[in-house]
């Protein structure tokens, strides 16, 4: 069987990373071929992680390239696509594929459809408000990364629709001894385009720093929306971001309860429990069906709840560790490539037998 697999990045997007490429050495295993080429280089990544606008001349490269790819289509058995073909364009490459008879799978780890629908500009809303809804319609099978995404599948109309969670690569999460000292360490990990959720709980972050006897630890981003003592700063990198977490005592989620943050997926929450720490997240989304109040850590809505979750876990060292290694169990038995990767295999052997498009 042979796949064409359409990401929307290389390596360095963690969406392509952890919906697509990590799976790769075992869907290889299993005897499908699949051909990778992302949208995006890794310099525009490069560029957004900076804070650099991307060039211009390299994503016009990128739309040529992506037609370029689309042309050889034929050749394989099943389209694998992340998100949409082209980006701020309507479905025509979807379309194209629909004329083919070619069958693809659309997969979301995010509400992108949002990013057209509730766009700020009337033009963007009138010829790309229901673009996404168009492509999972057109799509053999839509894969989703939590209900939010189901949901929207399902009322776009797409004829079948997969729950296929971002997990990770247990193998790489060995658990380390934690949450046993007097103090505690905050930890976030994430993206310069999402540090900003920090600042909902800044009131009660900035009190617990204040006290002496806690330190936030930020990964991922450049700017953090407060400084000050007791707030530390790491770069990302996938060969160490395990290790920071492990420094971790508490990982955090905060996000606001509005249309794009009920499609995250809650990858954070799950690597902090793949390092057996306890969680602290908001009861946005995903998040609720992740953390099991006083099993693995705590939903927290409002200032009060962020502070009495925060006391708790510095007061109770015992409590951080019971709460993490529920955590990790919880992960071994479902948010893990072990458990996902043969689904996922199963999922695109059977996208192909399906029907082959409509038009």
């Amino acid at each position: 069987m042979k796949i064409l697999m359409l990401t929307r990045y290389g390596l360095p997007g963690a969406s392509s990373r952890l919906r697509a490429y990590q799976y790769l050495p075992y869907l290889r295993s299993q005897g499908l071929q699949i051909t990778v080429f992302p949208f995006f280089a890794d310099s525009y990544q490069e560029d957004l992680y900076v804070g650099r606008s991307p060039r211009l001349g390299r994503v016009a490269a990128a739309y040529l390239l992506r037609l370029f790819h689309l042309l050889h289509a034929p050749a394989f058995d099943l389209i694998w696509v992340e998100y949409e073909l082209f980006p701020w364009l309507p479905a025509l490459g979807e379309r194209l594929l629909a004329g083919l008879r070619m069958p693809y799978v659309v997969d979301y780890d995010d509400a992108i459809y949002h990013r057209y629908e509730l766009h700020r500009k009337s033009v963007v809303r009138l010829f790309l408000g229901r673009k996404i809804d168009e492509v999972m319609k057109r799509a053999a099978v839509v894969v989703v990364g939590n209900d939010y995404l189901g949901d929207r599948a399902r009322a776009a109309g797409a004829r079948r629709v997969e729950f296929l969670p971002t997990v990770v690569d247990i193998d790489r999460y060995a658990v380390t001894a934690g949450g046993g000292g007097a103090g505690l360490t905050v930890g976030w990990i994430g993206s310069p385009g999402t540090v900003g959720y920090l600042s909902l709980i800044k009131p009660a972050l900035t009190d617990l720093l204040n006290a002496g006897r806690a330190r936030l630890v930020i990964v991922g981003a450049r700017d953090v929306p407060f400084a000050g003592t007791g707030v530390e700063a790491h770069p990302w990198s996938e060969a160490t971001e395990v290790d920071d977490i492990a420094g971790f005592d508490v990982g955090i989620m905060p996000l606001p309860d509005e249309p794009w943050e009920r499609g995250k997926c809650g990858y954070k929450l799950i690597q902090y429990m793949a390092c057996a720490r306890p969680v602290i997240a908001s009861p946005v989304g995903v998040n609720r069906q992740l953390v099991e109040q006083g099993v693995n850590g705590f939903l927290a809505r409002t200032d009060h709840e962020w502070r009495s979750a925060f006391h708790e876990l510095m007061s109770d060292p015992a409590l951080r560790i019971r709460l993490g290694q529920a955590g990790r169990r919880k992960v071994e038995a479902q948010y893990n490539t072990r458990v996902t990767a043969p689904r996922l295999a199963a999922i695109l052997r059977s996208a192909r037998s399906g029907n082959r498009g409509q038009s």
